[in-house]
């Protein structure tokens, strides 16, 4: 890892879906401190996040959230070299909050700003957890509207060579955890529900491939398989076991994830696989993950379940190492709520 003469401290802050986030990171590995205002409860009554509803709290929340990590790391504003902000990928109203903040108080501060990729924040959450892993190496970011396979060629270069073509697999276990009565957010219910009885084996789901593309994801057909399923036994009047559902519709995912991210670090010649994202913190795909990079000889990395779902610490560590690229946002950065990974 790169020498650095002078400690530099990021101020980050995080809004592209339903947390309000901010953290300070210093020299892009360690975190001093990483502030959470979660709206789960609030967008649970709904069924899922109402976009509106998260961005009046966004906006309720960020100052308060600013101000306390500032404080926790025992810092002033004028202490930190840089602000940090996601600009999208994410919730257009809900990103333009944090962006908003961000540019306001760079410009007050006389402080350089940095637009961060929030894909590139998930990844760079293994350097938080991980003080000796450096690029590159593969890895698998999966979370609710994302499944993307991306070679990590040096820190702000990316290359993605697989990505969902229909639905992401934080997106399918929200819609499966629903189907069964299970409510939002799917992807923790699900663990929950299968790590305390369900059966794997017991439905054979399928595990979906992408005809031409090898490293692409498709969860479009799984999931419709699981509510033709759940169709047939209310059509017969026969009772679901929910947890088995559950548990089989899990590991078809975690089949498919494990054999891309597995697949795509041997073909390109890679020894390290990193997983991201917040379906990293799903228990059944960390102990698969684990098994296969160790038959294979991969060395596996993921981040604690703090680090998966959305915070501001990762997008400090991505900051930083922009920062230090000599990347500047200008007073004109805008949210983009569809920014591809590797634009600018």
């Amino acid at each position: 890892m790169q020498q650095v003469e002078k400690d530099t401290f990021i101020l980050a802050i995080e809004s592209s879906c339903d947390e309000t986030a901010a953290a300070v990171v210093r020299n892009g590995r360690e975190i001093l401190s990483n502030v959470i205002a979660s709206q789960i409860d609030l967008h649970t009554l709904y069924g899922g996040v109402v976009p509106e509803i998260a961005s009046r709290k966004h906006i309720e929340k960020i100052n308060q959230v600013i101000d306390q990590a500032v404080r926790q790391a025992g810092m002033t504003l004028q202490d930190v070299d840089a602000v940090a902000v996601t600009y999208g990928p994410g919730l257009v109203g809900a990103l333009l909050v944090g962006v908003s903040a961000a540019k306001a108080l760079a410009f007050a501060l006389g402080k350089p700003l940095v637009g961060v990729h929030h894909i590139e924040g998930h990844i760079c959450a293994n350097y938080l957890q991980y003080p000796d892993l450096e690029p590159p190496f593969m890895s698998l970011v999966v979370s609710g509207g994302h499944s993307h396979l991306v070679i990590v060629r040096d820190y702000g270069e990316y290359e993605v060579i697989g990505r969902t073509r229909d639905d992401a697999a934080g997106e399918a276990f929200d819609k499966v955890a629903r189907a069964i009565g299970l409510g939002y957010p799917g992807g923790p219910k699900i663990d929950q529900l299968v790590a305390r009885e369900g059966n794997p084996d017991a439905i054979p789901f399928p595990r979906a491939s992408v005809g031409g593309s090898v490293y692409d994801f498709s969860f479009s057909g799984l999931k419709s398989a699981v509510l033709n399923y759940l169709n047939e036994c209310k059509m017969k009047g026969v009772e679901v076991n929910r947890a088995d559902v559950a548990a089989s519709f899990q590991k078809a995912v975690t089949d498919v994830l494990v054999a891309h991210g597995v697949r795509g670090a041997k073909d390109y010649g890679f020894h390290k696989l990193a997983l991201a994202g917040g379906v990293a913190s799903n228990t059944a795909l960390r102990r698969a993950m684990k098994e296969a990079c160790e038959k294979e000889d991969i060395d596996f990395y993921y981040p604690a379940p703090i680090l998966c779902t959305d915070n501001a610490a990762m997008i400090g560590s991505a900051g930083y190492y922009e920062f230090q690229k000599g990347v500047r946002s200008g007073w004109d950065l805008n949210a983009v709520p569809n920014l591809k990974l590797g634009e600018r």
